[in-house]
C-alpha cells in the first residue's frame, strides 16, 4: 500500500531553518517505523551518489517518478536521498537534539544502519536512542562503523548476547589498561591511573575510572603536537588486554619484535579500520588503520603498499611495523585480499593476515605469472560487477518503471555478466592449480555415483539427438579422496565438453574400472573434437546445447587436468581417448558393481 503521508513529506519544499527542522523530524519519524528497502549501506551510497547531480535531476529522476507511479518501494529511496539532504543542511548539534526528542521512533535496523554513516554526533544520537530486537542488534551491529559501535558501550540496557557480541568486536569502556600505559609513556602528556570508586547501588560492581595526576616533566616534543598523537594512538587502540601475570624476577623486557608469533586474521572496512578480528587479540585490532592509503600513528608501510591500497590492488607478504600494544608491536607481513559488493561492484575493504617475517609462508611470492594473472583477473572483476549490478537494477525497477525492451537488454547483460564472472572463476582456479597454492576440499566419495549422476543429468539432453554415452563399470572399490562437489565438477568438465561435441546418433565409448589402487575413467573423443580447433566465438558458444565453460573444450580439459592432478591423479589425451586415473581409498564395505555396469547404484 502507498504512504500518502510519505509523498505529502517528500512534496514540501522547506526554505527556511524551522522548515528543514520539521522536515527532517518528520522523515525521522516515517522511515524509523517502515522496513527499509535495501540495506543500510547501499542506502547511503545511494543518496552520496545523489549528491553529485543537480537537485532538478534529482526531482527529475528520482523524486517525481516516485510521486507519481505510487510505488512505496521507490518512494522510500526517495526520502533517503532528500533526508540525506537535510543532513547536509542542518548541523550536527541540531540532527542530534531533534533524534534525542522522546517522540522519535527507531525501529528499523536498516534505517539506524543509515543514520550510524553519517556525521558522529547523529551517528552517536541514533545508536543511543533505537529501540531494536536482540536478533536485530546481533545482525546490525558487525555491520555498523566501527565508531557507531564505540557508542553504543554507554547503553545499560542491551541483552547479554549482544554485549558479548561487542566485546568480541573489541568494543568495551574507555580505560586504559596498565599494560598500556606503560608501553606508550612516549605518547602520554599526563600521568594517568586508575582508581576504583564505590560503585552505585544498582550495579554491586566496581567500575573503573580515570584519575588525572599532576603531569611529569616532559621533553622537548610536547604540547599540541604529542596531545594529538596521544588522542589518535588511543582512539585507535582503545582497549588493549594486560599481558598475563609474570612471577618474581622474570619482568625481562618484551622484545621490540613483539611476542606474538600466530598469524592474525581481521577484516577492514572501505576506510582500512579494522572492524572484525579473531583470537584474543580481538580487542587491540579493531579500530587500527590497516589498510589506508594513509595510515594512522600506530601502522606505518612503505609507499609501495600505499600505492597498492589506493588502486585497490591484493597484498601479498607487505610489509608493515605495528606499534601499538607490547604483544602485537613489531615487524610483520601482511596478506590482503579486497571486497567488493556483488550487486554494485562497491569496494568494501580487505580480508588480511598478519604473520610475522620469519613466518612468511614457504612459495609466497608477489612477482609470479600466476600472482600476476590474479591481479589482472582482479581489475576485470571490478568493472563486470559494477555493470551487473546496475543491470540488475535496470531490470528489477528499483528506481522506476523501465520499458520492457530495456529491462530485457539488461537482463541479457545481467547474464552475460555472470558468465563472465564463472569464466574469470575458472580461469583463477587453473591459475592456484598450477602454482600449487589452491586449498582443496576435504572429503571422499563415490566416484562412481559422480559419474552416474552425471551421466543422468546429460541423457535428457542428448536423448533429443538420439545420442549418448555406452558406459560400462567394472571392479569395486571406487571411493576417492576428493570432495563429492568437485568430483562432481570434475565429472561435468569432462563429460559435458564430450556430450556438447556429441552428433546426432552418435554414441561414445565410457569405460569405468576400478581396482584396489587406481580407478580409471577413460572416454572415446568425440569426432568434432578431434584434430579442431576449439571453437570459442559467442556464436558457437551459443550453438552449444551443453556447454562445460566459456573458454573451450582445450582449456576446459587443462583445467580438468590440474583437478586431477591436485587430487594425486592424472588426465591424459591419447589418440581419441582421454583417461583419468585417480588413487582409490580402499574400504571393506564397498558394495562390488553389476557385471555389465549399467544397474543403478545401490
Amino acid at each position: 500500500m502507498f504512504d500518502d503521508r510519505l509523498a505529502t513529506v517528500l512534496r514540501m519544499r522547506a526554505g527556511s531553518e524551522a522548515g528543514l527542522r520539521t522536515q527532517f523530524r518528520q522523515l525521522l519519524d516515517l522511515l524509523g517505523t517502515r522496513t527499509s528497502p535495501l540495506p543500510g549501506p547501499t542506502l547511503a551510497r545511494i543518496a552520496r551518489n545523489a549528491r553529485s547531480l543537480p537537485a532538478f535531476e534529482v526531482q527529475r529522476m528520482l523524486t517525481l517518478p516516485a510521486l507519481t507511479s505510487g510505488d512505496s518501494r521507490l518512494s522510500t529511496i526517495a526520502a533517503f536521498v532528500r533526508l540525506d539532504e537535510l543532513q547536509q543542511a542542518l548541523s550536527q548539534e541540531v540532527q542530534s537534539q531533534i533524534l534525542r526528542e522522546p517522540g522519535i521512533r527507531l525501529r528499523d535496523p536498516e534505517f539506524v544502519s543509515f543514520l550510524a554513516e553519517g556525521a558522529p554526533k547523529p551517528s552517536a544520537a541514533a545508536v543511543a536512542t533505537a529501540r531494536l530486537r536482540e536478533d536485530q542488534w546481533l545482525d546490525l551491529i558487525p555491520r555498523l562503523p566501527v565508531t557507531a559501535r564505540g557508542f553504543l558501550r554507554h547503553r545499560r540496557d542491551l541483552p547479554p548476547s549482544v554485549k558479548e557480541l561487542l566485546a568480541r568486536l573489541g568494543v568495551g569502556d574507555l580505560v586504559l589498561p596498565a599494560a598500556w600505559i606503560a608501553r606508550d609513556e612516549d605518547l602520554t602528556t599526563e600521568a594517568v591511573t586508575v582508581t576504583a570508586p564505590p560503585p552505585p547501588p544498582s550495579d554491586p560492581r566496581p567500575e573503573p575510572r580515570l584519575a588525572v595526576a599532576p603531569p611529569p616533566p616532559l621533553p622537548e616534543e610536547s604540547g599540541i603536537g604529542a596531545l594529538r598523537r596521544r588522542i589518535e594512538a588511543f582512539r585507535e587502540s582503545r582497549q588493549t588486554p594486560v599481558g598475563s601475570p609474570r612471577l618474581p624476577l622474570e619482568d625481562a623486557p618484551v622484545a621490540d619484535g613483539g611476542s606474538t608469533t600466530k598469524p592474525l586474521d581481521c577484516r577492514t572496512d572501505a576506510l582500512g579500520i579494522v572492524i572484525e578480528a579473531e583470537g584474543p587479540y580481538a580487542p587491540v585490532l579493531v579500530g587500527l588503520r590497516l589498510t589506508s592509503a594513509q595510515p594512522g600513528s600506530l601502522v606505518t608501510f612503505g609507499s609501495d603498499v600505499a600505492q597498492a591500497v589506493r588502486r585497490r590492488f591484493p597484498l601479498r607478504d607487505a610489509a608493515i611495523v605495528i606499534d601499538a600494544a607490547p604483544d602485537v608491536s613489531g615487524e610483520w607481513r601482511m596478506d590482503a585480499s579486497p571486497l567488493f559488493e556483488t550487486g554494485t561492484g562497491a569496494f568494501e575493504g580487505y580480508t588480511v593476515r598478519l604473520y610475522r617475517p620469519n613466518r612468511a609462508p614457504a612459495g609466497d611470492e608477489t612477482d609470479t605469472p600466476g600472482e600476476a594473472m590474479r591481479q589482472v583477473l582482479h581489475e576485470l572483476r571490478t568493472p563486470v560487477n559494477a555493470i551487473q549490478g546496475f543491470a540488475e537494477i535496470i531490470q528489477q525497477q528499483i528506481f522506476g518503471a523501465v520499458p520492457h525492451e530495456y529491462r530485457a537488454h539488461a537482463a541479457a547483460i545481467a547474464v552475460d555478466s555472470a558468465k563472465l564472472l564463472a569464466g574469470f572463476a575458472e580461469v583463477e582456479r587453473l591459475v592456484t592449480l598450477e602454482a600449487g597454492t589452491a586449498e582443496t576440499e576435504a572429503g571422499e566419495c563415490d566416484f562412481r555415483e559422480a559419474v552416474l549422476d552425471t551421466t543422468e543429468r546429460l541423457a535428457t539432453v542428448l536423448s533429443g539427438r538420439n545420442a549418448g554415452f555406452a558406459l560400462a563399470v567394472s571392479g569395486s572399490d571406487f571411493m576417492v579422496a576428493i570432495d563429492r562437489s568437485e568430483a562432481m565438477a570434475l565429472c561435468w568438465r569432462l563429460l559435458a565438453t564430450a556430450a556438447g561435441a556429441l552428433g546426432p546418433g552418435e554414441e561414445a565409448r565410457l569405460d569405468l574400472v576400478a581396482d584396489r589402487e587406481t580407478l580409471t575413467l577413460s572416454l572415446d573423443v568425440p569426432e568434432t573434437l578431434r584434430n579442431a580447433a576449439p571453437d570459442t566465438s559467442r556464436d558457437g558458444q551459443r550453438r552449444r546445447a551443453i556447454s562445460a565453460g566459456m573458454f573451450g573444450p582445450r582449456f576446459t580439459f587443462r583445467l580438468a587436468e590440474a583437478e586431477a592432478r591436485a587430487a594425486g591423479g592424472s588426465l591424459t589425451c591419447e589418440g581419441d581417448r582421454v583417461t583419468l586415473r585417480l588413487p582409490v581409498l580402499t574400504s571393506g564395505s564397498a558394495t562390488p558393481s553389476s557385471e555389465d555396469g549399467r544397474a543403478a547404484v545401490p
